[in-house]
């Protein structure tokens, strides 16, 4: 046991030392720094790092006391100020502004005053005021304000019945008292640290090694302090970007390793984009202002030979075989503002640009949305979408499928179905689900598809395969970070955002 307290002892900090011979059975922080002459942080790091020896065990306290704020302790002295209205109509009747120049008393304790001895019935009230016997005999007794401001400083779990309504009423008025809070480290010294107290901790001892203890080799014959390299020390927090950041990041990774390029575009969107070009009929549900954030305003569309190809594909398939959806398509419906609903009028703004010496052509976006959701675990109004195309004329609804599992796989989603949907402006048409084991149900991912010829002609000029997608970002990367409602992403916890782990894909 004395070999294991020598040990112990020859770990000792210079400030350890410096506070054992002061420490006992029970024994505050603020005693510690009185009588060891040190700053309280140098007390607290030393009693820090003996608590992680095991020599103490420190115990924290919340205290509340009611005190006299800098009103209270002037009212002491000279008594409350409806004690002094009083005193000076003991004698004559008196206008509220003699009261107030007599009595020195500003208009706040003026306001106090009158309504409290009124309420009373010490006064009377008329063009000047006047003093009841009850006034004149609260005059020369003690108020039980004055007698309980008398009591403080006092713990504020301490206050009987009375004592309490006292301090709510008196704490409604200006500075008469307040509520301090103080927190007191109580120190008790464990077996251990009662033993080490008694040992003689004067031991010359090597700290630190510099040039001038190496010249001089004055280590020699002495005794090294030891360093417990297993200690606990703070945990530190480096900087790094938003864990979000972070998975979009890699995601464009996977697509520009797969040879995609970025398609970048603007939030604010027009309709044309957003949704005639993508031969969504104008009265289309989801075009409703229960599904879609309209903004004030309007903003020309394109080219007119364009207008004119759209046109003519929403009143009767123009020249894709199709019969169109058989209505007179407004050009001011297609001027609208959006908050784009979809990074797909990405897309499309994308094929309108391409000529034929640029197909084949891959593409991807990852970028905001919007749409008017009910918020759930699993909905925002807000969210990341995961875009893509494909123009090839060799490329088939089968490579769809395949550049989907590719990136679900590079998520580390090995289980992925797809099953049949239906999209105003892709067919054929899936939607990509996986099984979420918490939630116990199959979670979609987002839709996919190969555009109709009603999209694709009047933007290329000819009919071209085009594979197409749009994959919810933020549901495909809770899991990774487990985080089970998609609103905790966004939540700005100092915490998470402290503790989270890196995005290791």
């Amino acid at each position: 046991m004395q070999q294991e307290v020598k040990k112990l002892i020859e770990t000792l900090h210079p400030l350890e030392r410096k506070v054992l011979p002061y420490l006992k059975d029970q024994v505050t922080v603020g005693e510690l720094v009185t009588q060891s002459k040190l700053l309280e942080v140098e007390v607290t790091r030393a009693l820090q790092w003996l608590g992680n020896k095991k020599i103490l065990q420190m115990e924290k306290e919340t205290h509340h006391t009611a005190e006299l704020s800098m009103n209270g302790k002037i009212y002491l002295e000279k008594g409350l100020p409806e004690r002094r209205f009083l005193q000076v109509l003991e004698d004559e009747e008196l206008t509220l502004k003699e009261i107030q120049d007599k009595a020195a008393l500003d208009k706040n304790e003026l306001n106090i005053s009158l309504g409290l001895l009124k309420k009373l019935g010490a006064i009377t009230l008329g063009k000047e005021l006047g003093i009841t016997d009850y006034g004149r005999k609260l005059i020369t007794q003690k108020l039980l304000e004055e007698t309980f401001l008398k009591t403080l400083p006092k713990a504020l779990d301490k206050l009987d019945g009375t004592e309490r309504k006292l301090y709510d009423l008196l704490a409604k008025r200006k500075q008469i008292v307040e509520t301090t809070i103080k927190k007191t480290t109580t120190v008790y010294l464990t077996t251990q640290g009662k033993q080490l107290t008694k040992s003689q901790l004067n031991l010359e001892l090597i700290d630190t090694i510099n040039r001038k203890t190496l010249k001089e080799q004055t280590w020699k014959g002495k005794t090294f302090r030891r360093y417990d390299v297993e200690i606990n020390v703070p945990h530190l927090h480096g900087g790094k970007r938003h864990f979000v950041n972070q998975a979009i990041d890699y995601i464009k990774r996977i697509w520009l390793d797969l040879g995609f390029k970025e398609m970048k575009g603007p939030l604010l969107e027009t309709s044309f984009w957003n949704f005639d070009a993508l031969f969504q009929p104008q009265d289309h549900p989801a075009r409703e202002m229960h599904d879609t954030f309209f903004v004030k305003g309007t903003k020309p569309t394109p080219n007119k030979e364009l207008i004119q190809k759209i046109k003519k594909t929403h009143e009767t398939g123009w020249t894709t075989g199709s019969t169109g959806w058989g209505y007179q398509w407004s050009e001011k419906i297609a001027k609208q503002l959006v908050l784009r609903t979809h990074t797909t009028a990405l897309s499309v703004r994308t094929l309108a640009q391409l000529k034929q010496t640029d197909i084949p052509a891959k593409y991807f976006s990852v970028a905001k949305c919007f749409r008017n959701e009910t918020i759930d675990w699993k909905h925002s109004f807000e969210f990341n979408q995961v875009e893509g195309i494909v123009v090839d004329e060799n490329t088939t609804f089968r490579h769809l499928l395949g550049y989907l599992k590719e990136y679900y796989h590079k998520l580390g989603f090995d289980k992925i179905r797809f099953r049949p949907a239906y999209f105003p402006y892709t067919e054929m048409s899936v939607e990509s689900e996986y099984y979420n084991p918490t939630k116990k149900e199959w979670v979609e991912f987002g839709g996919a598809g190969m555009f109709r010829p009603e999209v694709t002609k009047p933007l290329l000029g000819h009919d071209t395969p085009v594979l197409a997608w749009g994959q919810g970002m933020e549901r495909a990367i809770m899991d990774y970070y487990n985080i089970k409602d998609l609103r905790d992403l966004y939540n700005n916890d100092l915490k998470q955002l402290k503790e989270i782990k890196m995005w290791m894909k």
